[in-house]
Formats: structure tokens, sequence, C-alpha cells
């Protein structure tokens, strides 16, 4: 199975206060797959604030959004929110999902 077709969207934004800005790369356009195996994806953002938050969410073929994950710039541990986690680097700009196998 195409991994692009089950996280057909994956948004990391920044949040700053009121105001949404981002720049986010992925260097990897898409991640081949089979169903319930292990995933990582990879990606690079930049902002110059020091406060924000960084969500990952995928869009299936129904069309909605669904939020994955969550990780705040402040928080100093890796969040984890069922099969997801994330290995977050403030200092270089990168944040990496884990999708664990089912």
């Amino acid at each position: 199975m195409l991994l692009s077709s089950l996280l057909k969207v994956v948004v990391a934004s920044l949040c700053l206060g009121s105001i949404i800005a981002q720049k986010v790369t992925q260097d990897q356009p898409q991640v081949l797959g089979q169903e319930k195996e292990a995933v990582t994806l990879d990606c690079k953002y930049d902002t110059s604030d020091s406060r924000y938050s960084l969500f990952w969410y995928k869009q299936p073929s129904s069309g909605g959004m669904i939020l994955l994950i969550r990780q705040d710039s402040f928080n100093q541990q890796n969040a984890t929110e069922g099969r997801y986690s994330l290995n977050f680097q403030k200092a270089r700009k990168s944040v990496t999902l884990v999708i664990a196998a089912s």
C-alpha cells in the first residue's frame, strides 16, 4: 500500500500566537510501506519565534483532516500519542514522525 494515500497530507504548522506562519519542507515526497508496518516521516521547519507548536495531520480519502500528534517547542520530552511518536530536534529545526507497527 502506498503510504502517501494513508497519510495523504502531513502538515507541520508553526503557530505563533494569533498569527500562523510556516515554512515546512519534506525531503521525501512519498514513502512506500505495507499496511500495519512501522513508518518514519522526516520534516524540517523554519521559524524565528522561540515558542511554537508543531502539528501532524493525516487526510484520508474521505477528505477531512485528522490531528495525529502535537509537539510544543517549550516541551523537552518528545510527544507520543498511541502509535504515533515524535523525535523533536529543536536545534536542528527538524521533527520526525514515527508510526509504530500495529
